[in-house]
């Protein structure tokens, strides 16, 4: 009775493994996610990878009891519109805002754990265990040592001509942070006459985004007259090769 009522059936105890280890693979994942305090976190990827993993198990395993003995099923049917429907899920995590673009490492993360509970429902444990080690390393090692070679824009000094009391300076270093850099002053000095009192800056910014992707936003500054970006922190009469002016 219970095998007819489908709750107990021949490929229970696989199906009941199967999503036992989806859950711990998956549940590594996530607590990645929850730890870096981002938009999907733990329960999000869990659920989708016990979801993928549910409904590849139904793809393979369902409609034993239901479908005549003479028809022959397609296990690869849902498993393709898996693919095709967790897209929807992982563009809802990415934001775009002043040229900067994040939650695409999230919505990758979601495509893995769809990818590795697919794996489980399918039976193939072990290519969701690497999945989920290579998943781990690519996080937890090769990206910090990645963001850690240097980029064309390390030596690059931004040389900034700004109205003094105007409140810009707070505004730039405003912007930049938002973006995604963090600052180093290397020198100022006042500029201009009383009537128009200006301030020259020299600054290095620091950040994943390129250097390009900041200038323009800040010379759409009120107040700001200038934005060089020099090869190095040399002194102001140095006409090297290397200076863009904006």
């Amino acid at each position: 009775m219970a095998e007819m009522l489908g709750l107990f059936t021949e490929t229970s105890m696989v199906e009941l493994l199967l999503l036992l280890a989806t859950f711990v693979l998956t549940s590594l994942i996530g607590i990645e996610r929850q730890f870096r305090q981002k938009s999907a976190g733990y329960r999000t990827h869990v659920l989708v990878g016990l979801g993928s993993c549910g409904f590849t198990l139904v793809s393979a395993y369902g409609f034993a009891y239901v479908r005549d003995p003479g028809v022959t099923m397609d296990p690869s049917r849902i498993a393709a519109q898996i693919v095709s429907g967790i897209g929807f899920l992982g563009a809802g995590v990415i934001f775009k805002g002043r040229d900067v673009v994040r939650g695409l490492t999230t919505a990758a993360t979601i495509w893995v754990a769809a990818a590795v509970g697919m794996a489980c429902g399918a039976g193939m444990v072990s290519l969701a265990l690497a999945l989920t080690i290579f998943h781990l390393i690519t996080l937890f090692l090769v990206a910090p040592a990645v963001r850690k070679i240097p980029t064309v824009d390390r030596n690059r000094v931004l040389h900034i001509s700004y109205a003094d009391g105007q409140g810009v300076l707070r505004q730039l270093l405003e912007i930049a942070t938002t973006m995604g850099f963090s600052s180093s002053i290397l020198r100022t000095r006042r500029t201009g006459d009383e009537q128009k009192p200006m301030v020259s800056m020299d600054v290095r910014f620091f950040g994943h985004p390129p250097l390009r992707n900041l200038v323009p936003h800040l010379m759409d500054l009120p107040g700001v007259e200038s934005v060089i970006v020099r090869g190095s922190d040399s002194n102001e009469d140095d006409d090297g090769d290397d200076d863009d002016a904006a």
